[in-house]
């Protein structure tokens, strides 16, 4: 049984989904501090002169976790997304099939950052047709027991917890993971292999690394399938 785990992140980019594909579990790492100018609450998308970013604006102090960082709800961000969506993505080929249920994300008054990111990726799991189950950090007993834990145990604590044999890493793993912890704890490590994908875009010049919805919108049906080709 193979375990990933991983911060949530804003809709995240396709290598993210290819990792809960590989997964017979993932683990939304909710319980981690919150790191600024990163994923944790933007991504990219694509617009014709390249790319800019989505953000959800959030207050936070350092050494925060994820999962008790505020949105800022005093920017009307709801709305500055979806017409930064209509805007970018309106004529996309699979537009108007999906936009309406990314929309329904907005209906809610969201208390922190962790708890929409983990709703919309779960939401576009269920669109893209993943069914790997997820549990979120922050829920889980065994993760609670001991704050001084650090954060390759976490890892494999929480891999034992759901019941998986192996751990699946990202590949940046390698550079700080201390990976002769794992097999002493009997967990297998892997790493993952992820060869990002070409798919059309409404653009001349392909541009990867974009978020999720740049690929959904772009291509629909063929999201899933087109994601499995970059697993190595």
């Amino acid at each position: 049984m193979i375990c990933a785990i991983h911060q949530p992140q804003t809709y995240p980019w396709l290598g993210y989904f290819a990792k809960i594909m590989q997964a017979d579990v993932f683990i939304f790492l909710d319980n981690v501090q919150f790191k600024k100018n990163e994923w944790q609450n933007r991504n990219k998308i694509r617009t014709p002169d390249g790319w800019l970013w989505l953000t959800v604006p959030v207050i936070h102090h350092f050494g925060q976790p994820i999962n008790s960082v505020a949105i800022n709800d005093q920017v009307d961000w709801q709305k500055k997304h979806l017409q930064t969506l209509r805007t970018y993505y309106g004529r996309a080929p699979f537009f108007k099939q999906y936009f309406e249920d990314i929309a329904t994300l907005y209906q809610t008054t969201w208390q922190n950052l962790a708890q929409f990111n983990i709703a919309s990726i779960r939401r576009l799991m269920s669109i893209i047709g993943i069914t790997t189950p997820t549990v979120i950090a922050s829920e889980m007993q065994e993760l609670n027991l001991d704050p001084t834990i650090s954060p390759d145990e976490r890892l494999i604590i929480a891999t034992k917890a759901v019941g998986a044999e192996v751990y699946l890493s990202g590949a940046g793993g390698r550079d700080y993971l201390k990976t002769e912890l794992f097999p002493k704890n009997g967990i297998e490590l892997r790493f993952q292999s992820f060869e990002h994908p070409a798919y059309r875009q409404m653009t001349a010049d392909f541009l990867p690394f974009m978020s999720i919805l740049d690929l959904l919108f772009n291509e629909g049906p063929q999201t899933k399938s087109i994601i499995k080709r970059g697993i190595q």
